[in-house]
C-alpha cells in the first residue's frame, strides 16, 4: 500500500488571450493582488494558431505568457479556474470577452491546464472545472500530445517553459522539496 503525501507545490502559469493590450496593465494587477508577484511574463503576440475566439472577442486577441513567483498547491487548480472564470465574466464588454485566462500547473514532469470542457483525456477535478496534462517533460525536453493545443506545441512556448521549468527546479531546490525525486 502507498503512503499518502502531501503535494509538492507546482508553479502557477497562466495564458492569457486578450483584446486590447491597454487592459493588460489593470488586468494584471488583479491577478496580482489574486496570485502574488508575476516572475515572467512573454511579449505579446497576435493569436494565429486558430480562429476559434475571433468572434467573440471581436478580432484576433493578443496572446502572452506570465508565470507567479509563488507556488501552488496542485490541489488548487480547480478553484484557481474557478476565479478566473469569474474575473473573465467581470471584463465582459457587451456580452463579449475581453479577456481569456488559461491557469495551468508546471511541474518537473508535466503542464497541466485547467479547463471546463470535458473530453475523454480530461479528468473532472470539482465544480465542471477539468485537467488536462498538456505536455510532459521527459529527456531533457517537452513531448506533445494528442490534444495539445497549437500554441504549446510551438518551439517558442515550449522554450519559454523549460526557462521557467528550470527556475521551478532552483524553487524546489531551495525549498528542500528535491529530496522527493
Amino acid at each position: 500500500m502507498g503512503t499518502e503525501r502531501s503535494f509538492t507545490p507546482n508553479l502557477l502559469v497562466m495564458g492569457l488571450l486578450i483584446t486590447d493590450l491597454s487592459l493588460l496593465s489593470s488586468l494584471t494587477e488583479k491577478l496580482v493582488s489574486e496570485f502574488g508577484p508575476v516572475m515572467a511574463m512573454s511579449e505579446p503576440s497576435r493569436f494565429v494558431f486558430t480562429d476559434y475566439y475571433d468572434q467573440e472577442m471581436g478580432a484576433k486577441p493578443w496572446r502572452l505568457y506570465l508565470c507567479f513567483e509563488r507556488l501552488v498547491d496542485p490541489s488548487s487548480l480547480a478553484d484557481i479556474k474557478k476565479w478566473t472564470n469569474a474575473l473573465e465574466t467581470d471584463w465582459e464588454r457587451e456580452g463579449r470577452r475581453t479577456c481569456n485566462l488559461d491557469p495551468g500547473l508546471l511541474s518537473l514532469s508535466s503542464l497541466i491546464l485547467a479547463t471546463t470542457k470535458a473530453r475523454a483525456h480530461r479528468i473532472p477535478l470539482h465544480s465542471g472545472i477539468h485537467a488536462e496534462v498538456t505536455l510532459i517533460y521527459q529527456a531533457g525536453a517537452f513531448s506533445i500530445l494528442p490534444w495539445t493545443y497549437q500554441d504549446y506545441r510551438s518551439e517558442g512556448v515550449q522554450a519559454m517553459l523549460k526557462v521557467w521549468r528550470e527556475v521551478y527546479h532552483k524553487q524546489l531546490k531551495q525549498a528542500g522539496y528535491l529530496h522527493l525525486f
